[in-house]
């Protein structure tokens, strides 16, 4: 009875639905949600398939097979990371060992331009972590100190400081020319063991060279805290790195050292566009030179400027 009740003369009998038959493959489409929201697209559409599945008396576990799993964790945590750069790749690199710094290499580029050791080749860093003095500005230097002490043969005779040594070319130069005994001040390990203590033993100067391992800043601190530790000099260069230095501080420490003999010539070599005062305690400009980018400035005793001009 209930069977032919429900037949219609417009329709045709309808049979029991088979499970296995029927294949239903409904598009998902994932819909963005804010963190914190409940549910997700994909969660609410699967509930969506289940309930019209059961809505034709269908058991929806018999359909499980083509339900699109949710992604693992894992599987999120690898989409994160393709979308931000940090694949395996990446990961490689972050963990590969960095390339150590290449050896620092010398090479002879430099000479002794006068004096007893002339034309003696010297050793310098073929990197730019040392900067020495050019010859051209050397060889100027040293004709304006011969010329302003009265010797323009030779130097006057003395004590040398050489602040920022590097090299020693500075330095050497000064006792190739006929200072007693050079002080050398450089803060670097290897250019003192590799470029300094070589230079000074091809030329022969090594017995009346005293090297001192510090920054320049240091040494002058100290010396002006124990008076009396180290001799006043004669003659002091400061060639440092341009970048490295504030001149007005430096030359604020030379006025008050103890290291500055009464007679004392300053060779100071500085950058263009460098603002230097006129004097240095009681000592007064006497040449101020340019030679390309770098300015050779030096100050001296009155008398010096009178000697030069005569």
């Amino acid at each position: 009875m209930a069977s032919s009740a429900l037949a219609s003369p417009f329709l045709p009998p309808l049979s029991a639905p088979n499970p296995k038959a029927l294949s239903l493959r409904l598009p998902v489409r994932r819909i963005p949600v804010a963190s914190g929201a409940a549910p997700s697209g994909a969660a609410a559409a699967a509930r969506e398939r289940r309930r019209f599945l059961e809505r034709y008396g269908l058991n929806p576990n018999d359909f499980e097979d083509d339900t699109e799993e949710e992604p693992t964790e894992e599987r999120r945590r690898d989409r994160r990371k393709r979308r931000s750069g940090r694949g395996e790749a990446a990961a490689e690199v972050a963990v590969a060992p960095t390339k150590a710094s290449e050896p620092r290499e010398t090479h002879k580029m430099l000479q002794v331009l006068g004096g007893k050791v002339r034309r003696r080749k010297l050793l310098s860093p073929k990197d730019r972590n040392v900067r020495p003095m050019m010859e051209v500005v050397r060889g100027a230097a040293f004709d304006i100190l011969q010329s302003a002490g009265g010797f323009p043969s030779s130097l006057r005779p003395g004590r040398w400081l050489d602040l920022y040594s590097g090299t020693g070319s500075v330095g050497i130069e000064a006792m190739s020319r006929g200072c007693s005994e050079v002080h050398f001040v450089e803060m670097d390990p290897w250019v003192v063991s590799e470029v300094l203590k070589p230079n000074l033993e091809c030329t022969g100067f090594l017995d009346v060279s005293h090297i001192h391992m510090i920054r320049v800043e240091n040494f002058l601190s100290n010396a002006e805290k124990s008076s009396g530790k180290y001799p006043s000099f004669d003659y002091i260069s400061v060639t440092p790195p341009y970048v490295e230095v504030n001149y007005s501080t430096l030359l604020d420490q030379l006025v008050r050292s103890p290291l500055v003999g009464e007679d004392c010539f300053i060779l100071v070599e500085y950058p263009l566009k460098t603002e230097m005062p006129e004097s240095c305690g009681s000592l007064i400009k006497i040449a101020d030179r340019r030679f390309g980018r770098t300015n050779l400035l030096i100050y001296g005793p009155t008398w010096a400027e009178k000697k030069r001009r005569a």
